[in-house]
C-alpha cells in the first residue's frame, strides 16, 4: 500500500509516527512522511520518504508576553495547531493528487486533516488518527478536559465539575472551537460537530489510542472507530551507548529523571531539584536525560551518584530502571508503564496535568501536581514510591496489560481495516 503519514513537527509527535512508518515500510508499504523540513533528517534516517511543508515555527511557539492563563493558552493552541490547518490541508491535498495514498495516518494534533474530514463533497483516502496524548473525549462525569481531575465519586463532585466545566468552556474550550470554526469557514467548510478535542477523536475513520484501557477512565460507550492498541515497538538503541552504561547492572536501584523534549527550557523545574534531592543517596544510581539540550545546561556540579546524557534509549534502559521521575510526557509515561516502572510525576503544562492524575488514579505512582516541586517533596515522593510495594505491583499489573496486546500487529491491522473498508464501500472513488 501507499501510506501518507502526517506529523506535527514536535519530537514527541514525530517519533511515534516514525515508529509506525518503520513498521509499515518493514512489510513493504511505500511510506511518505509530511512534516516540517527540520525533521527531514529523522524521517530519512528511519528509511522513509520525506515531504515538507513550512510550519513557520508554529508547533514550537510559546507566547512570551502573557503569564500562564486562558488568554496565553488560547493563543498558543491557536498558533501551534489551528493556524497551520489551511497550509497542512493544502499539502495533504497536493500529495493525495500526486501520490494517491491508500491511507493517511495523522498525529492527533495535525489538525490539517479536519478540513478533509469535514469536506464530504471531495473524495479522500481513509484517515487513521494516532493519538499522542491521553484520551481527550468529553467526560461522562462532566469534568472539564485538561484540569487533571479524577473521575467523580459523588453527585456533589459531579455538580462541582459541572460548574468548573462551564467556566473552562467559557474561558478556553468555546473560544478555541470558535477559532477553529473561523479557519474552517474561511475554507468554505462547516464548523466542528463538538469541542475540538472531542471532534479530533470522533471524526476520523479510525482513532488509535496507544495505551491500554486500564490506564484510562471509563467513558461508557466509546466511539466505534476507537481502538486501544498498546505500545508500538520503540526504536533500536544507537550504536554508541554512554560509557557508564555497565553501571546500570551494578545492583543499585536506578532512578531516571526527564523533562521530555518540549517543556525542558528550564531544567531547574524538575531535573536539577531531583538531582539535588537525591545527591546523598549513594544507594541509588540517578540518571538524567536533557531531552536533546546540552548536558552543560544543567547548572552546578553533578552529584557523584548522577549520570547524564542528552538522549537515552528507553527500550533498552527502562527494564533496568526502578523509578521514573517525569514531568508527565505521555510517551515517556506509556513506555515506563509498559516496562512496569512506577512513576513520580510533576507537570502541569500541555497535557501533563491529565497524565499525572491518571498516574495517581491508577495507582502506579504519585502526582505532585506542580511544575516546580521542591527538593523535600521530590525526596519524600521517591522514598515513598520506592519503599511501598503497592506502586511497583500496580505498575507490574499495567505492564501485564500492555504485554497482552501485540501493538505492532494491532496497529497494522487497524490501518489495513481502514483501507479495506474504504475500498469496499467506495470502489468508484479515485484519488489520483
Amino acid at each position: 500500500m501507499r501510506i501518507l503519514i502526517a506529523a506535527t513537527p514536535l519530537t514527541g509527535h514525530v517519533n511515534p509516527l516514525l515508529a509506525i512508518g518503520r513498521l509499515l515500510a518493514g512489510r513493504g508499504d511505500a511510506v511518505t512522511v509530511l512534516t516540517d523540513p527540520r525533521f527531514r533528517g529523522a524521517v530519512e534516517a528511519a528509511g522513509l520518504r520525506f515531504s515538507g511543508y513550512d510550519d513557520d515555527g508554529s508547533a514550537q511557539y510559546l507566547e512570551p508576553a502573557l503569564p500562564p492563563g486562558p488568554e496565553r493558552w488560547r493563543n498558543e493552541f491557536d498558533r501551534r495547531f489551528i493556524a497551520p490547518m489551511p497550509v497542512q490541508a493544502a499539502a495533504l491535498r497536493a500529495l493525495i493528487a500526486r501520490e494517491a495514498p491508500d491511507v493517511i495516518v495523522a498525529g492527533s494534533m495535525f489538525l490539517g486533516v479536519l478540513p478533509l474530514l469535514l469536506d464530504t463533497a471531495t473524495p479522500r483516502p481513509p484517515i487513521v488518527t494516532w493519538n499522542i496524548s491521553f484520551l481527550f473525549l468529553d467526560r461522562p462525569d462532566g469534568a472539564p478536559v485538561a484540569l487533571g481531575l479524577p473521575p467523580a465519586r459523588s453527585a456533589a463532585e459531579r455538580d462541582r465539575y459541572a460548574e468548573l466545566k462551564a467556566r473552562v468552556d467559557a474561558a478556553y474550550v468555546d473560544p478555541v472551537r470558535a477559532r477553529a470554526d473561523a479557519r474552517l469557514a474561511a475554507m468554505g467548510l462547516p464548523g466542528l460537530p463538538a469541542s475540538l478535542t472531542h471532534a479530533v477523536v470522533v471524526l476520523p475513520d479510525l482513532f488509535l489510542q496507544p495505551t491500554v484501557p486500564e490506564f484510562e477512565y471509563d467513558f461508557g460507550a466509546l466511539p466505534p472507530g476507537l481502538r486501544f492498541i498498546g505500545l508500538p515497538p520503540l526504536p533500536q538503541a544507537p550504536a554508541d551507548l554512554p560509557d557508564w552504561w555497565s553501571e546500570l547492572d551494578g545492583g543499585k536501584p536506578v532512578v531516571l529523571v526527564t523533562q521530555g523534549t518540549l517543556a525542558n527550557a528550564d531544567l531547574g523545574a524538575l531535573i536539577e531539584p531531583t538531582l539535588a534531592a537525591l545527591a546523598d543517596r549513594d544507594d541509588l544510581l540517578v540518571l538524567a536525560t536533557t531531552g536533546g539540550r546540552p548536558v552543560e545546561a544543567l547548572r552546578g556540579p553533578l552529584p557523584r551518584n548522577v549520570r547524564v546524557a542528552r538522549f537515552l534509549p528507553f527500550r533498552e534502559l527502562l527494564p533496568k530502571v526502578s523509578l521514573l521521575v517525569t514531568n508527565g510526557g505521555y510517551g515517556s509515561v506509556s513506555q515506563a508503564l509498559s516496562a512496569g516502572v512506577p512513576i513520580v510525576a510533576a507537570g502541569r503544562t500541555e497535557d501533563k496535568a491529565e497524565v499525572g492524575v491518571r498516574i495517581a488514579w491508577s495507582g502506579v505512582g504519585l502526582d505532585l501536581a506542580t511544575d516546580t516541586p521542591d527538593r523535600e517533596t521530590i525526596r519524600a515522593a521517591v522514598e515513598t514510591v520506592l519503599g511501598e510495594p503497592r506502586f511497583r505491583q500496580r505498575a507490574a499489573a499495567m505492564a501485564e496489560a500492555f504485554a497482552r496486546r501485540d501493538a505492532a500487529r494491532e496497529t497494522l491491522a487497524a490501518i489495513d481495516e481502514a483501507a479495506g473498508h474504504r475500498r469496499s464501500e467506495e470502489p468508484h472513488r479515485r484519488f489520483a
